[in-house]
């Protein structure tokens, strides 16, 4: 079922967030949204996940959808290895098949690392596994690339593009190069882009 926002509008006080701001977001297409810092995106999807309320307008289509997210924080348990942070959310995997998935995007060697112990990057990748492993409808992602280097994020987004092929996603970027990858890389499945202006 497709994400239909209708007239959405949301403040702060006297700052204008969102005005009546509307899309439809296809099932199983990746949407990625532009625009520059603090024009309403990242407001946008906290929307969708219920995590903000919003002033008026309506959203259908997103009740009963089981939601996964990458926030632009990694938001991961710091005392626990990557295989328990990905477990966390997965329990039904096997440890095979987490140490399988984990070897796509290079964590394979520090599984049972903990978190704390990890770089930036690699704590990313452990936060874009964890999101992908889990059994969702909708996938739900703020700027997931962001600091990881060339190698990792091509490796990163292949896997993302592989776990998403039935799905809905959203993904909020800055950097009209990933968006690129996806067009180039995901076959048939549709690549929408929403700009936010103001």
């Amino acid at each position: 079922m497709d994400i239909v926002v209708e007239n959405l509008n949301k403040k702060y006080k006297d700052k204008i967030i969102l005005s009546n701001f509307c899309k439809t977001f296809e099932e199983k297409s990746t949407t990625f949204i532009i625009g520059t810092s603090g024009i309403g995106k990242t407001t946008l999807i906290q929307i969708l996940m219920e995590l903000e309320e919003y002033d008026s307008g309506s959203i259908e289509g997103i009740e009963n959808k089981k939601i996964s997210a990458v926030f632009q924080s990694d938001s991961l348990c710091e005392n626990l290895s990557v295989f328990l942070n990905v477990k966390l959310v997965s329990q039904n995997l096997t440890c095979n098949e987490v140490e399988k998935e984990l070897m796509k995007i290079g964590l394979v060697d520090c599984m049972d690392k903990r978190v704390k112990e990890l770089s930036g990057g690699m704590k990313r990748r452990v936060a874009i596994a964890r999101a992908l492993l889990y059994d969702f409808d909708l996938l739900i992602m703020d700027e997931p690339f962001k600091g990881l280097d060339e190698e990792s994020k091509a490796k990163v987004m292949d896997f993302v593009i592989e776990k998403t092929k039935e799905k809905t996603v959203i993904i909020i970027t800055h950097n009209l190069e990933e968006i690129n990858y996806f067009r180039n890389h995901s076959e048939e499945k549709i690549i929408d882009t929403v700009k936010f202006i103001k």
